[in-house]
């Protein structure tokens, strides 16, 4: 039941949409089928699978709103859910900012739905989970990792006449590689569309043999160096930047894109010319959703060309204020930034002398001004020398700006799948390590 096709889904918000009393009517429905393994000290700890289906059902009274979900879908329920909503909204205040509904739109097709992962059995996640853990047993590591794939659909309609809906899969896998003496750390991580391309073997790979190099660890001083970020540690820091580029609080001053005065640093060159960060739901590598979640549609956006903040992010209340009704909704998660084609290894063969890290955690803001961060290196921090990685290093704190970051951009490689986005690992100049952390 979990899984309803675009018939199916539209015949029952129509049937919600009928029963309607309100003003205006939108209602939503989303649910899938989700499957999960958890493993920690090479042993399998939990496994578990889930179906869900859930209904939202948004009414108005002029600018008086109410929403009530459900996810139970025999009529009765379904009549409870539209009064409830409708009795929420009665009783609202009225919203200043209020919107009507959008009619009809045009969406993107992209291409998010893969049978290989539709179709994935819990035989099939035990074979990708066990390739990972026999990896670890055969470096003589200690594993722990999280395998998760689904496939989901999600419908939308309203009393103006909007109809969307989308079909979706993804898989992702992530493990944390440790030496039997606590004293060395790997991790990997990956998310695809399609399982096909996900071989958790070769990641557990990689996350075992930063385990294996980073035993040993020398402590160095803090300061200024040249880094190479892998595509995870370019993405954590980067993705902060791309999330506080909203028109509104822009124009409030309150971001690192304000001015004194009310002005903006839109139009201007805030970072390195080489620089390419947009979205784009029609990517192969990188299909996204079709609609924000108000309905509007999500088509590519250049927010950042050749350096240039090119674009803003607006609600439809923001972009009706400012006179923009073309204005882009929120990029959501799925961010591509242009690189090169050079591979991560041929990046560490550049450096003279510099740090390479895996990746961040523990980002905190420490003046969202300036997006200035502060946060940890974890699982994989060495020290390169002469193209070479010559030992691994003790973790750092570090305090940087992405701003900063990618302004101090030295060069970009091929961008990879990570954290929902496409990344290129980057060698960036001067990266500001403030002291350093025992925790391995």
């Amino acid at each position: 039941m979990a899984l309803l096709s675009e018939s199916e889904a539209h015949a029952l918000l129509q049937k919600v949409l009928a029963s309607s009393r309100a003003d205006e009517c939108e209602v939503s429905l989303t649910g899938g089928r989700s499957g999960n393994v958890r493993f920690a000290r090479n042993t399998v700890s939990t496994s578990g699978a889930s179906d869900t289906i859930r209904l939202q059902v948004q009414s108005s009274f002029g600018r008086r709103t109410g929403t009530a979900t459900i996810n139970e879908l025999d009529d009765d329920s379904l009549g409870k859910v539209v009064r409830r909503s409708e009795e929420l909204a009665r009783f609202a205040p009225e919203n200043p900012e209020y919107q009507p509904f959008l009619g009809p739109q045009t969406y993107a097709a992209p291409a998010s739905w893969f049978d290989s992962t539709a179709h994935l059995s819990p035989d099939d996640r035990a074979r990708a989970t066990a390739a990972s853990i026999e990896g670890c047993k055969a470096a003589g590591l200690t594993g722990a990792g999280y395998l998760e794939d689904n496939a989901t659909f999600s419908a939308i309609a309203n009393s103006r006449g909007l109809r969307g809906y989308q079909r979706e899969t993804g898989i992702e896998f992530s493990v944390t590689t440790r030496t039997n003496d606590g004293m060395g750390s790997g991790f990997g991580q990956a998310d695809f569309n399609d399982t096909k391309f996900l071989n958790t073997g070769l990641i557990t790979e990689t996350a075992a043999r930063k385990a294996a190099l980073s035993r040993d660890a020398k402590a160095i001083e803090p300061g200024k160096y040249t880094v190479i970020l892998e595509p995870l540690a370019a993405s954590n820091l980067s993705r902060l930047m791309i999330g506080a580029m909203d028109a509104r609080q822009t124009d409030e001053g309150r971001t690192f894109l304000s001015k004194a005065g009310g002005a903006s640093r839109f139009g201007e060159k805030i970072v390195d010319e080489r620089v390419q960060i947009y979205s784009d739901p029609l990517n192969s590598e990188l299909p996204g959703s079709k609609w924000a979640g108000d309905g509007c549609p999500r088509n590519r956006v250049d927010w950042i060309k050749d350096g240039v903040v090119t674009n803003l992010a607006y609600t439809r209340y923001w972009a009706q204020q400012q006179g923009k009704p073309e204005a882009p909704p929120p990029p959501g998660p799925r961010i591509i930034i242009g690189g090169g084609t050079a591979s991560l290894d041929e990046l560490i063969k550049s450096v003279q002398r510099g740090i390479l890290v895996t990746r961040f955690w523990y980002i905190r803001a420490v003046d969202p001004q300036t997006l200035l961060y502060t946060g940890l290196t974890r699982d994989g921090t060495f020290y390169v020398e002469n193209g070479q990685i010559k030992h691994a290093v003790k973790n750092f704190r570090f305090n940087e700006s992405p701003v900063i970051m990618l302004n101090n951009l030295e060069a970009l490689g091929q961008p990879q799948r990570t954290e929902g986005g496409l990344v290129p690992p980057m060698v960036v100049r001067d990266f500001t390590f403030s002291s350093l952390s025992d925790a391995v």
